[in-house]
């Protein structure tokens, strides 16, 4: 099993990668896959409901959750372009743009700033606090790294 070290919040962990997204992990990744489309979710409700900033909320949380996976992290980063480009918001689609570039390498090698909301008001390399709720799902799918 290919495992990656995370970097960012001050502590590195080991999580396996999207193609292990199974029960194998006691149930842990599918959570966090149930979390992240709950998040999503509630953020297309906002978006149809024509409330924007609700809507950028709730994929930060799906941002937050999607780091540790490829796939999912990427799909979020689109999601969060079609809101910028829908808010005719000049700085964030540029952001995003350069932030597709590297969430699929960030997120397979495990080099991603944890917590971090994934907006472009924001640098793309910092180290954010996660939300309690979101950490206890994150916390599930990833181990400490054992120091050598």
């Amino acid at each position: 099993m290919h495992e990656a070290a995370i970097s960012g919040g001050g502590r590195d962990v080991q999580t396996t990668p999207d193609s292990q997204a199974t029960d194998e992990d006691g149930g842990g990744r599918t959570a966090l896959l149930r979390a992240w489309s709950a998040e999503r979710a509630i953020a297309v409700s906002a978006r149809r409901r024509g409330d924007p900033q609700d809507e950028w909320h709730h994929l930060e949380r799906a941002h937050i959750l999607s780091q540790p996976m490829v796939v999912p992290h990427l799909r979020t980063h689109v999601s969060m372009f079609g809101a910028a480009c829908r808010r005719h918001d000049r700085r964030e689609i540029i952001g995003q743009l350069l932030r597709l570039v590297v969430v699929g390498p960030g997120s397979l090698t495990g080099r991603y700033p944890v917590g971090n909301t994934g907006g472009a008001d924001v640098s793309a390399l910092r180290p954010m606090p996660v939300p309690d709720d979101l950490r206890a799902l994150l916390d599930a799918v990833t181990t400490p790294k054992e120091e050598s």
